[in-house]
């Protein structure tokens, strides 16, 4: 609770620092497994994709932390490879593809834009080499973008243009769950990174202001260069900061949404989509738990 009530108050050149003190540990931790053991391999990583319970067809959408893992002998590439290999050929790999590393309001209250073929992800490395590779589709939403590869991405990424809201039923978040697909949070936490929590949000008439009031115009390029306008809603810094994400936690493992387990050096969760925004709905019409009152209302 004090760390969460320090986050919230700290001055943001603060928080700066403290981000830049613990990425630089990080990387000299990461330099040193590189120098003492050659780093987690391929052939680990589809060995503990598959002990978490990731299998041949699935559809996953991965949420990941590339310094949480360990060194990786390979990089990003490396661990794509290994996703790909463990859900096979009839297997989706989906990667969020956010253009903000910030708030969305207010990158879009500076740079309302967004190329779809050239706007970079800034959800991590991985998620930007899996952006630029051959094949890959992605979807036409200015701040909540997801790319995906394989025999179902252009079902997931099709319909996201022009949505007013990123997490309705048009949405690459919302369809994962019509095809009971998974959700892999690769050394990310609900807090930091579980955007599927939103789907409740737009599945029904919610009771909080968790958008912003206004509306934004965005000028977007399409994958063949054609340009058009659409408009969308961010949401709310002040309901934002209202999250207690991971004090769900509890609550999807009592009803058997989530698996906890370890990739690399990483502790990472696999969750059922669908079950997810099942356990959402009826916890919210039941008890009023939602991310924001979290032990109900």
């Amino acid at each position: 609770m004090f760390k969460q009530i320090a986050l919230k108050y700290a001055p943001e050149f603060l928080l700066e620092l403290g981000k830049r003190f613990k990425k630089n540990r990080r990387r000299h931790q990461l330099h040193k497994q590189q120098n003492f053991n050659g780093g987690i391999t391929k052939e680990r990583l589809i060995d503990d994709f598959k002990k978490i319970g990731l299998k041949n067809g699935d559809s996953v959408l991965v949420h990941s932390s590339m310094s949480k893992i360990g060194y990786v002998d390979g990089g990003s590439k490396t661990i794509v490879d290994a996703l790909s290999e463990t859900i096979g050929e009839t297997g989706t790999l989906l990667f969020p593809s956010f253009p903000a590393s910030g708030r969305n309001r207010d990158y879009l209250e500076e740079l309302p834009f967004f190329d779809v073929k050239n706007t970079t992800s800034k959800m991590g490395s991985i998620t930007e080499y899996f952006r630029q590779l051959d094949n890959v589709s992605r979807s036409m939403h200015p701040t909540d973008s997801v790319c995906a590869k394989g025999p179902l991405a252009d079902y997931y990424t099709n319909s996201h243009y022009a949505q007013l809201t990123p997490y309705n039923e048009f949405s690459p978040f919302r369809k994962l769950c019509n095809k009971r697909g998974k959700i892999l949070m690769l050394g990310t936490t609900l807090n930091g990174a579980c955007t599927n929590l939103h789907t409740l949000e737009d599945a029904l008439d919610f009771k909080f202001p968790v958008y912003d009031e206004k509306i934004y115009s965005v000028k977007i390029i399409d994958s063949e260069g054609k340009k058009s306008e659409v408009k969308t809603k961010v949401h709310n810094p002040e309901y934002s900061a209202r999250r207690n994400c991971d004090a769900l936690k509890p609550m999807f493992e009592r009803e058997n949404v989530l698996i906890n387990g370890m990739i690399g050096e990483a502790k990472s969760m696999l969750i059922d989509a669908d079950k997810m925004l099942e356990s959402m709905i009826r916890n919210y019409k039941e008890k009023g738990v939602t991310m924001y009152t979290p032990y109900g209302s």
